[in-house]
């Protein structure tokens, strides 16, 4: 209950990048830790997510859109999409977005510009971004922006710290802005 709204199961990746001051999961940092997803486990916690009191699938972390875990993470939600279409796909991310184009979930830190690529590393980095718009798309609420110890506030829902937003993705898309899930302006 406490990462979205209603009763719900989660799913936390392991590996991060952002490696956040007071993280309340410093053990998912490492990539090389924790249980390996197979085939197996994808349709046992589809199972649990198929009851019917479940209403709402959250994945977090770690960090689910580091380039380690896109992949399955985006298999995850086109997934649940395709056999659980009724219910709703909460994403957690360390990443903020900074933009809405033609239905693209523009995020930074942007690693397309923030690093100088060769052409392969630079055709990887633009398949990678596409992929986690493409997790994004899917879902319905993005709880954006890496936690920050000194804007911590416990009487915040499903956040951490005051900077983070809990974004209603279908409207945004809609709207084409960023629309929160309580139903306030964006930035």
């Amino acid at each position: 209950m406490s990462n979205g709204e209603g009763i719900g199961v989660a799913l936390f990746v392991q590996g991060c990048h952002f490696h956040c001051k007071s993280c309340f999961n410093p053990e998912t940092w490492d990539f090389d830790s924790g249980k390996e997803w197979t085939q197996d486990i994808k349709e046992k916690f589809l199972e649990l997510a198929n009851r019917p009191y479940i209403k709402r699938i959250s994945i977090l972390g770690g960090e689910p859109l580091a380039d380690e875990n896109i992949n399955d993470v985006l298999d995850l939600v086109n997934e649940t999409r395709l056999s659980l279409p009724q219910k709703s796909i909460w994403l957690y991310t360390g990443y903020k977005v900074i933009g809405i184009s033609d239905g693209f979930w523009e995020l930074e830190p942007n690693v397309i510009t923030d690093k100088i690529l060769d052409s392969d590393k630079l055709v990887k980095e633009i398949n990678d971004a596409k992929k986690r718009s493409d997790i994004i798309r899917q879902c319905d609420v993005l709880v954006d922006g890496q936690y920050i110890d000194s804007l911590q506030d416990i009487t915040l829902p499903w956040r951490g710290s005051a900077n983070q937003r809990v974004i209603n993705i279908k409207e945004s898309l809609q709207k084409r802005k960023i629309i929160l899930w309580d139903n306030q302006q964006g930035e």
